[in-house]
């Protein structure tokens, strides 16, 4: 049997092997097939991650034979060895996930160097300054990297150099400033070792493989994963190349570039570099990088050629493309090239562009466009005509307006977040390791960094505003202020970021709703000729419902009465209903509420004349309207003690009487639903009546009504639609009688208890449709509470990977879909053309559109402004099942 091959040289691969190669592998192996200039390379493959992840860190059989073949490949087509005394060769170990992670792993530059190759590299050159330079970025990374050794240690350490030297840049210290350096981060690194670390440079790139790997399952490649939807089973390649050096002096330098701003998606030259610097000094923040137009003048033959080389890979790829190069004493080499991450609004305008230019189809557009970064779009801004002075500038990184409390580091920006308060994560940069406190912030303001540094690349990707680099701003991490000018801001208090504009405000600017571009209507009308799933909103009122219809709603999917019952000028009225001893007293309350109820559905019905309109009728538990019992008998224990008004202690003790006569140990699973309209079937005969008369008065006033469709909740039994159904057509037949009018409508039901779906072909005989209810259905298939599991053991079940996903948030396909799979086929086949739709929050998220789609549902149902996510995930549903 032939062993597993680990291991493909740069010229091995190409860009179809992302799986295999990671993005970067495969993009720089790609490159070389196309002639771009790339340094010399090879790869070890995701598998080889996998398999060590798998089997508790121990290398797969083999791998540490050809890691040492490829090496000495790669010293045989160079004419350098690793290490050497003599035209030593050195190089980086990068990670390459098959998605990008922007600087969620870990990267080792300079691998090879040792006091015998510095000296051999110095001689080379005729650089000395530099060959020391990358000696002691390499003992830092290396020991940060792979030893553990705190990365505060190292700096302390240089700061203090630049101190004592009496420098701010780190270009500033020459050639013997950099040799004492080295002796330095020598001894820290074996002062924390506990002994001299290995000088041996082929075991240093062993090590430094493995701590690559590694790398994939630290906690900040965790979090950015599940924020991302990226399974951790993938792994990552690493990528052994040969060092090229931006460092050499002011003929070299180091830089990223998009092929167009990622921001805004114009075709423009966008990008940033640094002259004598290496690749990470770029994205670090540690120096302000130049913007790319400034190359032109101090580097123009590289430029010119860096250029023609970002259109033809645009051109190779047919999409913007992220760069990474380095300039080596005049001479370009590209690094890496992946699609780049972009915002929203870019995307839109990158994909209308390219077809445009008759680069790409508009299917291919679509295709390119993930719908969840449509949300970005859908948010607040800030008001053009706002009236405030900013306090300070930066960058503007990644568009959009946040406003929160400001906070200095990611635990308490992650703590705040993920309780609702709105946070701005304010740091003198951001480094991967602050992703869970960036992903819980409204926004993310730095001192530091430029426009591809960490903080920007990563809140562009997540539709988060960032102002970077803002100049004159002063952070006090452990004092906790912020100092702008004469301003100091304490933690906590509110300030404003535009992104789209870099500035920032000293206090709370109220936002407006989003302004929808033409390139959004332009590529949401493509998906809509794509489609097949109908989209519907879910909304209670006017505004929600006139909302939905801007944003393309085909109508109302999930329309809940309760919420009209508990504004607080009808819940007397509602408890009056419920704690009712008599028919009698029932009725009266109930003819009080119905008027309510009409107005109500007059102003759905107005919003979506023309489109159907799914009305749930009452399905809370009670307790929901009732006085707490708790609260109700400490009223009754105070009116008791105080010898207040005997009258009111009699309503008081008569109200807790009642209350404990309904209180359920189980409300949730209570009555509730259709249980409550069959105890008291004036209920649902009311709230029928409201409906007919709304839709009739609609249909009066605006010479057009809606598709009526009345929906009773929480059936199990096939008896109880049967029985509802009786009292909604009864109701209906009378009000159309006594109107002297005609209106259609439907009847159905709301599946969501799994007993419904397994024996939905006899609940259809009594339906006309079928809305699958699958927050509930999650709740009951899995047997869990919402809110206790996503305040308890739901969030670390998906951090320890029980669950890839939470299921209330994306469809649980092998349980709960397989129930909306046989509810929909069991329907069927009693009623083959039987309606069936979504309305759970499942109806929004695209990866549970495109399981619905496969479902073979009507249509899915969601809130107003995920209405367009909708619409683009039923569309690359559609295209995606043609790609398979």
């Amino acid at each position: 049997m032939s062993e597993e091959r680990y291991i493909y040289d740069l010229a091995d691969g190409d860009g179809t092997m992302r799986s295999l190669l990671g993005g970067k592998g495969a993009g720089v192996a790609e490159m070389n097939r196309v002639g771009v200039p790339v340094p010399d390379a090879f790869t070890v493959t995701t598998t080889a991650c996998v398999q060590t992840m798998n089997n508790n860190g121990e290398w797969p059989d083999g791998l540490a034979d050809q890691i040492a073949q490829g090496l000495k490949r790669l010293e045989e087509r160079t004419g350098r060895t690793l290490g050497g005394s003599e035209r030593p060769l050195l190089v980086s170990v990068r990670s390459g996930a098959v998605h990008s992670m922007p600087g969620m792993m870990d990267t080792i530059l300079n691998l090879g160097i040792s006091d015998e190759s510095v000296v051999a590299l110095a001689e080379e050159f005729g650089n000395e300054r530099f060959a020391w330079d990358c000696y002691r970025r390499f003992i830092q990374m290396y020991g940060e990297v792979v030893e553990g050794v705190p990365q505060n240690l190292y700096e302390d350490a240089l700061s203090e150099l630049k101190h004592h030297r009496g420098v701010d840049q780190d270009t500033d210290l020459d050639a013997d400033d950099l040799k004492g350096l080295v002796e330095t981060f020598k001894q820290i690194s074996n002062d924390h070792l506990g002994g001299a670390w290995t000088a041996d440079p082929r075991e240093q790139l062993n090590r430094a493989v493995n701590a690559v790997f590694k790398s994939w399952g630290n906690p900040r490649a965790e979090v950015y994963r599940r924020a991302h939807n990226i399974p951790a089973s993938l792994g990552t390649a690493v990528n052994i190349m040969q060092m090229v050096f931006g460092n050499r002096g002011d003929t070299s330098a180091t830089g990223v570039c998009f092929t167009r701003n990622p921001s805004t998606g114009e075709k423009a030259l966008y990008g940033e570099f640094l002259v004598n610097a290496q690749g990470e000094d770029v994205v670090a923040g540690i120096r302000t990088p130049r913007p790319m137009g400034e190359m032109k003048d101090v580097l123009p033959e590289a430029y010119e050629q860096l250029v023609a080389t970002m259109h033809k890979m645009e051109q190779h790829y047919k999409d913007m493309q992220d760069m990474e190069f380095t300039i080596e004493d005049g001479k370009l080499y590209l690094l890496q090239t992946r699609n780049g991450k972009r915002t929203a609004a870019a995307a839109l305008k990158v994909a209308s562009d390219l077809v445009d230019e008759g680069v790409i189809s508009q299917e291919e557009a679509l295709l390119r466009i993930e719908p969840g970064q449509l949300d970005q779009l859908l948010h607040p801004a800030i008001p053009p005509e706002h009236g405030q002075i900013p306090i300070a500038k930066g960058l503007p990184a990644s568009p959009g307006a946040a406003v929160g409390g400001v906070v200095f580091d990611a635990d308490t920006a992650a703590e705040r977040g993920s309780k609702g308060e709105p946070v701005v994560l304010v740091r003198f940069e951001t480094t991967p390791d602050d992703i869970h406190g960036v992903i819980e912030a409204q926004g993310i303001l730095t001192a530091h960094g430029g426009m591809t540094s960490h903080a920007a690349v990563v809140a562009r990707g997540m539709g988060k505003p960032c102002v970077a680099g803002a100049h004159g701003i002063k952070i006090d991490p452990v004092g906790k202020t912020l100092t702008i000018g004469d301003r100091v801001i304490k933690e906590g208090e509110t300030i404003t970021l535009d992104g789209t504009t870099g500035d920032v405000y000293g206090e709370k600017i109220e936002l407006i709703p989003p302004q929808i571009n033409e390139d959004f209507e332009r590529v949401v009308q493509w998906a809509d000729s794509v489609r097949r799933l109908g989209v519907r909103a879910n909304a209670d009122n006017f505004e929600d419902a006139t909302k939905a219809r801007e944003l393309g709603a085909e109508g109302i999917g999930l329309c809940r009465t309760e919420h009209m019952f508990m504004a607080q000028d009808r819940l007397p009225a509602v408890r009056r209903m419920i704690l009712a001893e008599s028919s009698e007293q029932r009725a009266a309350a109930l003819e009080e509420i119905l008027p309510m109820q009409q107005s109500d559905f007059e102003g759905v019905f107005t919003a979506m004349k023309g489109l159907p309109v799914t009305v749930r009728l009452l399905d809370p538990p009670l307790h929901e309207f009732l006085p707490n019992l708790v609260e109700q008998s400490l009223l009754v224990q105070r009116l008791e003690m105080s010898g207040g008004d005997s009258e009111e202690l009699g309503e008081a003790k008569q109200t807790l009487a009642q209350v404990k006569r309904l209180h359920e140990l189980n409300p949730m699973l209570g009555t509730r639903g259709c249980r409550l309209a069959m105890l008291y079937p004036e209920i649902p005969d009311m709230q029928t009546r409201a409906i007919v008369r709304a839709a009739l008065a609609v249909r009066e006033r605006e010479g057009e009504t809606v598709g009526v469709e009345i929906m009773i909740p929480l059936v199990a039994l096939s008896q109880e639609l049967e029985t509802q159904r009786a009292i909604v057509v009864a109701a209906v037949e009378d009000e159309l009688a006594q109107a002297g009018a005609e209106l259609d409508y439907t009847v159905g039901t709301m599946i969501e208890l799994p007993r419904a779906a397994l024996i939905a072909d006899k609940i259809a005989e009594h339906a006309d449709f079928f809305s699958f209810g699958t927050n509930d259905l999650t709740q009951t298939a899995i047997g869990i509470s919402r809110d206790d599991a996503e305040n308890g053991f739901l969030t670390q079940y998906v951090m320890d990977r029980v669950l890839e996903r939470n299921p209330f948030e994306t469809i649980d396909v092998e349980g709960v879909g397989q129930l909306v799979e046989m509810g929909v086929e069991r329907g069927r086949s009693v009623k083959p053309k039987l309606k069936t739709g979504v309305c759970g929050e499942h109806g929004g998220d695209p990866d549970s559109v495109e399981f619905f789609h496969g479902a073979g549902l009507d249509y899915v149902s969601c809130s107003p402004f995920r209405v367009p996510i909708a619409r683009f995930a039923a569309a690359k549903a559609v295209l995606q099942e043609k790609k398979a």
